[in-house]
C-alpha cells in the first residue's frame, strides 16, 4: 500500500500537499488544487516498509504478506492534518468542485502572509480520476500475526514529518515535531543533510 516520505515524488498527492503548505508559507504559492478530497487512502512510512521487505526475506518459508498501515484517512485529513500542524487552521466552504479551503485561523508568525477567509485550498476537476477508487485500506493481520510487524509511525507523525521537511526545503524553520520523532525512531536520515545517492540539500 501507499507508502511515503519526504522523498516522495512532489505530483504524488502527499508530497504535493506538504511542498504546498511550505511554498504558501514561504509566500512562493497561493492555492492547492486538488481533485477528490474524500478519496481516502492507507498511507505508510517508507523506510518501515522496506524494513519489512527484508524481514519478509529472511523467513525460512516464504510467503507474500499485506504491508500497511491498516488504518485509511481522506485527502482532506492528509490536508487538515498538514496545514495545522504548520500553524494554520482550515474550514470548507462549498461542495464538489466548488468545495474550498479556507483560512479559520493562522499562528502570528504568519499573520502578515495569510488572514481569515483566504482560500487557499481549491478542487479542480482535471485531477478526477475516472477510475478512482474511493476506500483502501490494508489487512495486516497476516504480517502482525506470524512476523510480529506492525507500523510504529502514526498517520500524524508521518504528515509532520513530511511537513517538516517541505519546510527546511524552502528555507523555513520547521515546527520540529516531524524531524524528533523520525529520529526518536531511527530514522534520522529525515534531516537530509547528507545522501550517499544524491545532493539533497
Amino acid at each position: 500500500f501507499n507508502h511515503e516520505s519526504p522523498r516522495r515524488g512532489e505530483t504524488f498527492v502527499t508530497r504535493k500537499i506538504t511542498r504546498a503548505v511550505a511554498n504558501i508559507l514561504a509566500g512562493s504559492q497561493k492555492k492547492l488544487y486538488l481533485g477528490n478530497l474524500n478519496a481516502k487512502r492507507d498511507w505508510g512510512f517508507a523506510p518501515e516498509y522496506v524494513a519489512m521487505m527484508h524481514l519478509m526475506l529472511q523467513q525460512d518459508d516464504p510467503q507474500d504478506y499485506v504491508v500497511g498501515a491498516g488504518v485509511s484517512h481522506s485527502v482532506r485529513e492528509f490536508v487538515e492534518e498538514a496545514f495545522t500542524y504548520a500553524g494554520v487552521e482550515l474550514e470548507w466552504k462549498g461542495e464538489g468542485t466548488g468545495e474550498q479551503g479556507i483560512v479559520r485561523s493562522v499562528k502570528k508568525e504568519w499573520s502578515d502572509l495569510l488572514k481569515p477567509g483566504q482560500v487557499l485550498v481549491e478542487v479542480d476537476p482535471r485531477y478526477f480520476r475516472p477510475t478512482e477508487v474511493e476506500f483502501l485500506q490494508a489487512d495486516i493481520t497476516k504480517a502482525r500475526e506470524i512476523l510480529g510487524w506492525e507500523p510504529r509511525t502514526t498517520f500524524d507523525e508521518l504528515v509532520k514529518i513530511m511537513v517538516d521537511y517541505d519546510m527546511q526545503l524552502v528555507g523555513l524553520e520547521p515546527v520540529g515535531e516531524g524531524l524528533k520523532v523520525a529520529q526518536e525512531k531511527g530514522f534520522g536520515y529525515t534531516n537530509h543533510e547528507y545522501s550517499p545517492l544524491m545532493k539533497v540539500r
